[in-house]
């Protein structure tokens, strides 16, 4: 319930374990076959999507170096400078900056609230049938109502994400600047003559391919898992 008053999004990731977390205690309440497998699957895929989770919220960041936002209420805060973002309303507009991030979050976002075909759709059915195969018909209103509740906070990063105005504008001092670049070798091989003056490009800095290539595999994951779970 605290999650709903939220405006920091990594804070608002830890109260939504505490819903997880529900889900998983429930698993080994039963103590089932059934409900032991549930278990296992459930802190399988919670541990991947939040990973992913946090990844792209660091991905996401990096890639807003370039701009700059009049966020007062992000300004505002004393411990601005330990995360380049805090606030979930820091990510306003931000699928028209960085569509494959921005839809990757909605994924992996999507997953925690347990829509289908999404893996975390999947392990939510796992313990929950496992519950009403045992008889526990009230933790089960119980378990769903809380999906409910987590999936109105979720549904609300969405919405910012994708729907609302874009409140960042690449920074002017950067799209001046011009940077020395080399064609060849290091700076010490180089001679003098093979410099060069290098137009300062937005593309000139990209996310590394670790990162790139984790989040992508991750998100497939929880995409397409689908097609594992038909097999």
């Amino acid at each position: 319930m605290v999650g709903l008053t939220q405006v920091r999004i990594k804070r608002l990731f830890a109260y939504s374990t505490i819903s997880h977390v529900g889900f998983i205690l429930l698993a080994l309440s039963i103590n089932s076959i059934e409900s032991i497998q549930a278990f296992i699957f459930y802190l399988m895929q919670y541990s991947i999507s939040n990973l992913n989770a946090f990844m792209i919220i660091i991905c996401i960041g990096y890639s807003l170096y370039y701009y700059i936002n009049d966020n007062k209420e992000f300004n505002e805060l004393k411990d601005k400078n330990n995360s380049p973002i805090q606030l979930i309303s820091q990510m306003k507009g931000y699928f028209k900056i960085n569509g494959y991030l921005a839809l990757s979050l909605a994924i992996t976002i999507f997953s925690f609230a347990g829509i289908p075909p999404l893996i975390g759709f999947f392990a939510k059915q796992m313990v929950l049938s496992a519950a009403l195969d045992s008889g526990y018909i009230f933790l089960t209103l119980v378990a769903i109502l809380t999906s409910v509740i987590g999936a109105v906070y979720y549904l609300g990063i969405i919405k910012q994400v994708f729907f609302d105005k874009s409140e960042y504008r690449i920074n002017p001092v950067l799209i001046e600047k011009d940077i020395n670049g080399f064609s060849q070798g290091n700076e010490k091989s180089v001679d003098e003559s093979e410099r060069e003056r290098i137009r300062f490009k937005l593309a000139n800095i990209v996310l590394s391919s670790y990162s790139t290539i984790t989040i992508s595999v991750l998100t497939l994951i929880i995409l397409f898992f689908i097609f594992q779970a038909q097999e």
